[in-house]
């Protein structure tokens, strides 16, 4: 049951401001209708689940998209297939929220935030702390400001009033007390392990960050001692605490256990030849280096041998003191200097000038990544917790697995039971400025308040405070702050929005108090979380696997993703080819329903979107054939001119139809209208929006205007079948703009408020009308 907001003023076509239509305007001028169309929307409350207050309820919570710049297409898309869900959910009469927000996105942000000060010719390394934080925020701030007034324009459905920052003070505590619970639960770790450096942007990344590509690189062959390796890295031979050969290989059994002696550039040294089935005996001579500060797998081999860790590559990615005369060369150039060097020497056997292999590179600037051996914070995926008993990858697999959230289509649900199997724990600190502090302190004293991490002790005097005689964690800070030295770093971006389903709903501004259950206890878990399936590991896999953590429930029950926006040609769109389409700019110039049934049209759940400005185009000619088509209508049913477009005084006070005195057109309009309104309806409810708007576009513009408006021109002029062919035009008409509004919700709003003033008994919006049934 829909519930109308009292005293509100009704949507008139052509001229909005006035009270009275006098006449229907000859075209749909989109410009002229969707913007005023949509501050009425808002202003009406019609956005809010309230308009619904017994229906069930219905939640979509926003991806938040990135607050550092406007929207691209691959915005337009999600505001479209989420808008189709949640207008379709309303007309159902579902108490349907869709939860806006805004996402700080930390490095991301950072990294367009340094670009624009490059421009300026200043760097963030020059710029205090604080004042770096202020000025991206202020930065972000403006650019939220843009990007909330765009989805506006894309026609979204939201409840603003509800708007949610992963900055608002009430998300962050909300993190703060993830991150807290997860530390008393043994979960949350410092620890002192190899991090994927990128040298450019000064910070550690994820696994999920390094973008990996095959490269290739000369391969050196070289001359240690009696044993001859293959390397394609001869500049960190400085930090080599070892030789390794896989126990098995009969060919090196001798040396397994003893120091042989090698020469180097910086003169003769001893090194030790130890034995690990890390080594593969097929990869080059079968013998490698142990360098275990420069390579993830050679510092775990370090660990299993107490091996040392020299560091002879710092964070700019130079070499240090320890590569002697090299000492201060970029990692490109030492290299190259080392093996000219060693050639010298007579130190290199051979060189293979063509050796394919995968190297790691920063996704954001294509930096090649450094291993660097850094004390981090980490989320344990495959642990169980201490307390709670939970382990986060393993419960989030069963989840799936269960049914529990169900991938629309399942291709998606295998690619993401692989990952989840093999998943590793989560490096979860960044060194930037930007984003959300660790709550994270560190005694002050002579010594690295950091170097060392023992075993936490929970504080029983509060829930949220753990402290021992080296670290503090806590919500709020240690009382006696004046001993105490906060964590510089920040939480990776994905920690915090990978709890945005419950922090948005739990957030105290956000709830409805005067209303109960609030917003978190009526609508969460959510019904559907959309996005791209390029972050399915990035962000689905990690609220899924948070979201169960913090609430026992999984965050959402379906998952739509979507592909990637491609042009005529399917070449990806890139600045670069300069096939990019604005979709602001599109839908300035054709109308947002153009642009938006554009996107849909041809378009399944996980694959590709095809875009073109002359698809947008021909979608144009889609609203001015519905305009046209209502107009015709209206006109012919009030016996108006259809040259002024002035409506004639006939009203049609009810729409219940003669059954007995039907026309062959009538009943095959009805039969078919009766099987549009199934078959959508169905589609719908599968998540196939592609198709549904596709068999609204064929019955729209061939069932209902081709044929039956066609045959209802002579039936009009026959006092016969007039009277019963106007109800018959007025209610398929009306059922069809409602059945078409998800897909172009402005001009089935404009039409429906011009059929309004011929038959009053329709619903004051088609936003709030009653989706048809049979």
């Amino acid at each position: 049951m829909h519930h109308t907001p009292p005293n509100l003023p009704l949507l008139r076509g052509g001229n909005y401001r006035k009270r009275m239509m006098k006449e229907i305007a000859k075209t749909y001028d989109h410009e002229a209708v969707e913007k005023e169309l949509y501050t009425k929307w808002e202003k009406s409350g019609y956005f809010k689940p309230e308009i619904n207050p017994k229906g069930k309820p219905y939640t979509i919570i926003m991806p938040p998209p990135n607050a550092n710049g406007s929207l691209h297409v691959g915005h337009a898309v999600f505001v479209t297939l989420e808008d189709i869900m949640i207008r379709y959910a309303r007309l159902q009469g579902k108490a349907a929220l869709w939860l806006p927000g805004a996402d700080h996105a930390g490095f991301e942000t950072q990294s367009v935030f340094e670009k624009k000060l490059e421009k300026e010719g200043r760097s963030r390394f020059s710029i205090p702390r604080e004042r770096l934080y202020d000025e991206t925020l202020k930065f972000t701030l403006e650019n939220k400001k843009v990007m909330e007034g765009q989805l506006r324009r894309l026609g979204a459905s939201c409840d603003w009033d509800r708007e949610k920052f992963t900055l608002d003070p009430d998300i962050v505590k909300i993190i703060y007390e993830t991150f807290v619970k997860l530390y008393e639960d043994g979960l949350a770790y410092r620890d002192v392990r190899p991090v994927n450096w990128c040298t450019k942007h000064q910070t550690s990344l994820s696994e999920l960050e390094v973008k990996y590509e095959e490269r290739v690189d000369p391969l050196y062959y070289i001359k240690y001692g009696p044993l001859t390796l293959a390397t394609v890295r001869p500049e960190t031979k400085f930090g080599d605490t070892a030789v390794a050969v896989n126990p098995d290989d009969e060919r090196y059994q001798k040396y397994i256990g003893t120091e042989i002696e090698i020469e180097t550039v910086l003169g003769f040294a001893k090194i030790k030849v130890i034995a690990d089935e890390m080594v593969d005996p097929e990869f080059g001579n079968g013998v490698v280096k142990i360098t275990p500060a420069h390579d993830p797998n050679d510092f775990e081999v370090a660990k299993r041998h107490g091996l040392e860790i020299k560091e002879v590559i710092d964070q700019f990615g130079k070499m240090t003191d320890k590569a002697g005369p090299f000492a201060g060369l970029k990692i490109l150039e030492a290299r190259r200097q080392v093996a000219e060097a060693m050639e010298k020497k007579g130190l290199i056997e051979k060189i293979e000038p063509d050796y394919t292999h995968s190297v790691g590179k920063c996704y954001k600037c294509g930096t090649v990544i450094e291993p660097r051996i850094l004390p981090q914070w980490f989320i344990a995926v495959n642990k169980k917790g201490i307390k709670t008993k939970k382990t986060l990858a393993k419960d989030a697999l069963a989840a799936v697995n269960k049914g529990e959230a169900k991938f629309v289509t399942p291709k998606f649900a295998k690619i993401y039971k692989h990952w989840m199997t093999n998943i590793r724990d989560w490096n979860i600190s960044r060194q930037i400025v930007w984003g959300i502090r660790l709550p994270v302190w560190y005694r002050k004293q002579k010594e690295n308040p950091k170097s060392e991490i023992r075993n936490p002790k929970q504080n029983q005097n509060s829930k949220f405070k753990i402290q021992n005689s080296d670290i503090y964690v806590g919500v709020e800070p240690p009382q006696d702050i004046e001993n105490w030295e906060q964590d510089t770093d920040v939480f990776d971006t994905w920690f915090s929005s990978g709890q945005w389903p419950f922090a948005a709903l739990q957030a105290e501004e956000t709830r409805n108090k005067k209303q109960s259950p609030n917003d978190f206890g009526r609508f969460y878990p959510t019904d559907v979380m959309e996005t791209g399936w390029d972050i399915i590991f990035f962000w689905v896999a990690r609220m899924i696997m948070l979201g169960l953590y913090e609430t026992g429930k999984v965050p959402f029950k379906n998952i739509y993703l979507h592909g990637l926006v491609r042009d005529k040609d399917r070449q990806k769109m890139s600045k670069s080819k300069g096939n990019v389409i604005d979709p602001l700019g599109v839908a300035n110039l054709y109308g947002a329903d153009a642009l938006r049934m554009a996107l849909v049209f041809g378009t399944s759940a996980g694959n590709d979107a095809v875009i073109s400005e002359e698809k947008i185009r021909g979608m144009r000619n889609f609203s001015n054939k519905i305009w046209n088509a209502s107009r015709f209508v209206i006109l012919r049913v009030t016996m108006g001119d259809l040259k002024t477009g002035q409506t004639g005084p006939i009203k049609i006070s009810d729409l219940k139809i003669d059954q007995k005195n039907l026309t062959a057109a009538d009943k095959k309009i009805i039969k078919n209208h009766t099987e549009i309104i199934k078959s959508v309806t169905a589609k719908l409810d599968k998540f196939q929006f592609s198709q549904a708007g596709e068999e609204l576009y064929e019955y729209f513009w061939h069932n209902l205007c081709d044929i039956y408006i066609e045959s209802s021109k002579a039936q009009l002029d026959d006092d016969k079948t007039k009277e019963n062919t106007k109800k018959v035009l007025i209610k398929v008409l009306s059922e069809s703009l409602i059945l078409l509004h998800p897909f172009v919700p402005f001009v089935t709003e404009a039409v429906w408020s011009e059929l309004r003033q011929i038959c009053p008994e329709l619903k004051e919006s088609v936003v709030i009308a009653d989706w048809p049934r049979v």
